[in-house]
């Protein structure tokens, strides 16, 4: 579950790129959040992702109140988020296979357990075949989705994507979108920022607003519902 109440994000002395913000998203559930360039989405994101931490209020993902987080407890709490960037961020030097296993090194998976997770994932992402190329031999939608794989190689219970459709064309950008929807449908909670309204309408999955840091409107039905 995902519950701020009155959160506000300050940079500097002045800026708050997030202000008063309460929503609540039950496990389970597919969410956008949009809103133009500078409204808060990314900041929101790295709040919830305990990238950033709150200036004020309460922030409580999955069970960890992210406001007060000690220190040991950020590995566990990151292992229970998958993270999904517009510019993909990928290892160039490294194959696919790699890229993907990455996480799981990290995490101290034995070498059997990591082929197995990220032959899966790879599945998933329908790239399976691909797990020998470089990341630069790829088209920009199958480089995305290299990325998405590795954010879902660990199995997280919640996936953070943040405009992951950006640099995409429409056919591409729904294609991505609809493997979000395919986590959420076997339990996984996703939480997508996208400015492009027209593209997250199409989706029939509950919408929150953002502008100039607060949310404005909640569209369709409640985050939480």
């Amino acid at each position: 579950m995902i519950f701020l109440q009155r959160v506000t994000k300050r940079f500097g002395s002045h800026s708050e790129a997030l202000s008063q913000v309460s929503l609540k998203i039950d496990p389970g559930v597919m969410a956008f959040i949009t809103g133009p360039s500078g409204a808060g989405k990314s900041t929101l994101l790295r709040l919830i992702a305990g990238l950033e931490r709150p200036t004020r209020g309460r922030l409580r993902v999955n069970g960890f109140d992210l406001d007060q987080l000690s220190a040991r407890d950020i590995p566990q709490f990151r292992r229970s988020i998958g993270l999904v960037f517009q510019d993909h961020r990928l290892l160039y030097d490294r194959p696919v296979y790699d890229n993907i296993a990455l996480p799981l090194e990290i995490m101290g998976y034995r070498r059997p357990e990591i082929r197995r997770r990220v032959r899966a994932a790879l599945d998933k992402v329908g790239l399976l075949q691909r797990e020998g190329a470089r990341p630069q031999t790829l088209s920009a939608g199958e480089q995305q989705r290299v990325g998405i794989a590795r954010a879902i190689v660990h199995r997280p219970s919640l996936l953070l994507a943040d405009e992951p459709t950006g640099n995409l064309d429409p056919a591409l950008s729904r294609e991505i979108l609809a493997l979000f929807a395919d986590f959420n449908r076997i339990g996984m909670t996703a939480l997508v920022a996208s400015h492009d309204q027209e593209l997250v309408e199409r989706m029939p999955h509950p919408v929150l607003h953002l502008e100039d840091g607060r949310i404005e409107a909640r569209a369709r039905q409640e985050a939480g519902a």
